[in-house]
């Protein structure tokens, strides 16, 4: 039986790192942590100040998906793992339906 539980924690988190091998790292990192139930990436151009100065580079972006349980250490880890001094962490609660959040809850209760 689902609940309305499982799919109403599901929190959404962005970032982004440097090319496709670090991104893939990571999210395997992730999942082998049982962090994470998926991260979908993509590839982007961002523009953005770093240190005074206007800045352009391509990136990896990734979306990653998990639950409010697991928040704090995705955080943490994202902090221990990430190449970037200050890495983007951008997150908010998003709603699901029934089975893609009792499939996510689930998966981020493997460990």
């Amino acid at each position: 039986m689902v609940t309305r539980e499982s799919s109403s924690s599901l929190v959404l988190v962005l970032t982004t790192e440097a090319d496709a091998s670090l991104a893939e790292g990571l999210a395997k990192e992730l999942l082998a942590r049982s962090l994470v139930a998926c991260v979908s990436m993509q590839q982007i151009h961002s523009h953005y100040f770093w240190q005074g100065k206007h800045e352009s580079a391509q990136e990896v972006q990734l979306l990653i998906k998990t639950t409010q349980d697991q928040l704090e250490a995705l955080q943490e880890a994202i902090s221990e793992l990430h190449s970037y001094e200050t890495p983007e962490w951008l997150h908010w609660p998003v709603s699901a339906s029934d089975s893609y959040g009792a499939w996510a809850a689930a998966a981020v209760s493997i460990a």
